[in-house]
């Protein structure tokens, strides 16, 4: 192939990878109707390049890469709290994410992981790691809660029985040393429960102004979370309190 036209493949490439922050082997064979072969060596003059980074089955963006969709502006709350979570898992482990905003955020920070497991109730979540990663997806089915596209009910819960998992990501309505761990959504707190006694390790993400609040429906104390990720702006009383409680607290 022409120098001129291989330059053009690597530029339209780059850029897939920039908008979308991920990008797959077998989609860019069959998008631009070129051997495998070829866009492997492609992603390696790429990534030569500082333009993206390969991993498993594809590439994804560098850092200061961010594709248009990535989700919260970096330095906010939002992408603080999902890339300390995502710092937390290493390749090759099975990752429970919750439905919300934060774990989202997560997912998306997992993008520059390879070989992950994804398993998720949430629609939105299973979404962008389908289109956007190369990692294993399971999507535990279920009825569809119309505010967050979270799926509860039997089958979700049927599902989740025999999860095995390295770490557990979930975005509840309110955290407190004294009233433990809470949620408004009911339906949700089922799947919290049952998520708790899994074994693996809990890592409960909320927002600043979430820490101390009290929802709907107590979940369980709040020293059955292993882990508590929020932004740095929270309530010092609080955090103190959750810390003599015996649970890590990382401040985002």
């Amino acid at each position: 192939m022409p120098p001129v036209l291989t330059a053009e493949r690597r530029d339209a490439i780059a850029k897939m990878v920039a908008h979308r922050g991920t990008v797959r082997v077998t989609d860019l064979v069959t998008r631009l109707d070129v051997h495998a072969s070829t866009i492997r060596r492609d992603l390696q003059a790429l990534e030569a390049r500082g333009m993206v980074r390969r991993v498993h089955g594809g590439a994804v963006a560098v850092e200061g890469a961010a594709p248009a969709d990535r989700g919260a502006p970096s330095g906010s709350q939002e992408a603080r709290i999902g890339q300390a979570v995502a710092e937390m898992v290493a390749d090759g482990e099975t990752v429970f994410l919750g439905p919300g905003r934060l774990p989202l955020e997560v997912a998306r920070r997992l993008a520059k992981h390879s070989r992950l497991t994804i398993v998720t109730n949430g629609l939105e979540i299973a979404k962008w790691i389908a289109v956007h990663t190369p990692h294993t997806l399971i999507v535990t089915g279920g009825q569809a809660e119309e505010r967050d596209l979270r799926l509860v009910g039997h089958l979700a819960r049927s599902a989740l029985a025999n999860l095995r998992a390295d770490h557990v990501v979930l975005e509840l309505g309110g955290i407190s040393a004294v009233d433990g761990l809470t949620e408004d959504s009911l339906a949700q707190v089922e799947i919290s429960r049952l998520l708790l006694e899994l074994g693996a390790q809990v890592i409960v993400v909320v927002p600043a102004e979430r820490v101390g609040r009290v929802a709907a429906a107590h979940i369980a104390p709040a020293a059955d979370a292993d882990v508590v990720v929020t932004g740095r702006e929270a309530p010092s009383a609080f955090l103190w309190d959750l810390s003599e409680s015996g649970i890590r607290v990382v401040l985002a």
